[in-house]
This record gives structure tokens, C-alpha cells and sequence, in this order.
């Protein structure tokens, strides 16, 4: 089991830790009723929090922040001799941890993606795992909450007595969905990502070789390239070249970010 702390990679913290150990923490929480933000970045989501400092905040008060993407294990390992074999996928982590809830008998809300996509997430999970309880799921309004519909959504999932909440937004807003939830619900708060379309079956996933390879950012963006050619074709030359700096100490990457002033509420 590997669960060595933060580490700077580009600015933002990220765990150098693997799943049995991000399973521990996250069950943790359940035990101890604590809030736990948690996402799964690949590069896209380090970026965000380069190119914006409050999303480098938000992301930089993650309990915990695991390395998706094998090119943010390779920087972990690159830039603090990390030692890390593997990465920490978030559909992955996310199939770990409802394994962990259906063997415990802890329980899942899921919100975002779209009514469908989660009626089929769902369809498959229980396949796959017949006595796991999902006590709620509520698909993304594609629109800003209202304060007052903030606290209603709250509500909702208190009532449900959930012990894990999922939240498909999509990078970055279900990462500003954590940090804007996490005090208000006190329990483990899992930013998915592509999770829902992935375990919904709506979207294949790369080979495991391309995987292995750091090349599922090519797979995703011939699947979908109007919707990802800006992330990938740009994003990634400029996470390469300022890696390079970092290695290099020509460039001292803040972590500190600047604390929002207000809630963005995507809901």
C-alpha cells in the first residue's frame, strides 16, 4: 500500500498514493461521517487548475487528489521519485468503491450526467453487483443552482441517508461541486468524471495497451474530436513543455491559488 502525501505538479497537490490505500482513506470517511473530496485528474484537470487560479484553490483543498492520467503519474515519478507503478483511474476507483459498498453495505447517491445515462449506469451496476444499494440518483440540470436550490439538493441527499455521494459533472465543474458541497454533507464526495458514460456503457473505453501507454487522450479524441481536439492538442504540449520547466527549477509553480469569493453552483 502506497500513501505518501501531496506533491506539487504544476501547482496543484496530488496524492501519490494507489487504490488500496484511496479505498482506505475513502471508507474512512464513511466511518467516521467526515467529508472527503475526492478527484481523479488527468492532464486536462491539472491544467485547469494552472490556468485558473481559483479552480487551483478549490483543487489544492481536495482531501485527496489521485493521479488518473499516466502522465501525471509519470510527472509524480519524474519530479518527486514516486515509485508508482500504476495509476489511480477514476472509473476504476469508482467500480472499487462500489465493490467496497456492496460487500460493507454502505450506500450511493449519484448525481449528474443525464437521466438516461444514469438509468443504465445504474441497470449495469446492479448487474454487476445485486446487493449494492443506490439510494438516489438525480441527473444534472445543465444550468446554475440558485442558492436556495443548493440547499434543496442538500437536503435531498441527506435524506437519503446516502454514505457515498458519485458527481458527474464533468471537469472542471464536478470538481467545483466538491469543494462547494464537501462541508454542507460531510461524507465522501467522489468527482467521477467519465465514470458515468463509462460504467453506463455510452462510451467505450480505450484498449488497456493504449492505457498502459498514456495514450488514451488519442482514443478519446478519435472517438470524439469536435468535442476534445482544443483539450487534447493544445493542453497537452503546453502540460509537457511546463513539466519541463518545473523539472528543470526554471519556473516556481505556486500552489496557493486564490480563494473564490463566491459559489459558481453548477447543478
Amino acid at each position: 500500500m502506497i500513501d505518501a502525501g501531496k506533491r506539487s505538479v504544476l501547482g496543484v497537490l496530488v496524492n501519490i498514493i494507489d487504490y488500496d490505500a484511496a479505498v482506505q482513506k475513502i471508507e474512512a470517511a464513511i466511518l467516521n461521517r467526515s467529508a472527503l473530496s475526492v478527484s481523479a485528474l488527468a492532464v486536462h484537470g491539472v491544467m485547469t487548475g494552472v490556468l485558473d487560479r481559483e479552480q487551483r484553490y478549490r483543487l489544492n483543498q481536495f482531501d485527496l487528489i489521485t493521479p488518473d492520467g499516466q502522465p501525471v503519474r509519470w510527472a509524480l515519478n519524474l519530479l518527486h521519485h514516486a515509485g508508482l507503478h500504476n495509476r489511480v483511474y477514476g472509473p476504476d476507483l469508482a467500480l472499487k468503491v462500489c465493490q467496497l459498498a456492496e460487500r460493507k453495505g454502505y450506500s450511493l447517491y449519484l448525481y449528474g450526467s443525464s437521466a438516461p445515462v444514469l438509468a443504465q449506469l445504474q441497470a449495469n451496476l446492479r448487474q454487476q453487483l445485486p446487493n449494492l444499494q443506490i439510494v438516489g440518483a438525480e441527473p444534472s440540470r445543465f444550468r446554475q443552482l440558485t442558492p436556495d436550490g443548493k440547499g434543496a439538493l442538500i437536503e435531498r441527499i441527506k435524506q437519503s441517508q446516502a454514505d457515498i455521494v458519485f458527481v458527474g459533472l464533468g471537469c472542471p465543474r464536478q470538481e467545483v461541486w466538491a469543494y462547494e458541497f464537501r462541508d454542507a454533507l460531510q461524507k465522501p464526495i467522489l468527482a467521477v468524471g467519465a465514470a458515468f458514460d463509462f460504467l453506463a456503457g455510452n462510451k467505450p473505453q480505450a484498449p488497456s495497451w493504449m492505457q498502459r501507454y498514456g495514450l488514451e487522450w488519442l482514443f478519446r479524441l478519435v472517438y470524439e474530436p469536435r468535442r476534445l481536439w482544443r483539450r487534447y492538442l493544445l493542453l497537452n504540449p503546453a502540460y509537457l513543455a511546463l513539466l519541463a520547466l518545473q523539472k528543470l527549477g526554471l519556473h516556481r509553480f505556486d500552489t496557493q491559488g486564490t480563494q473564490p469569493l463566491s459559489d459558481l453552483l453548477y447543478g
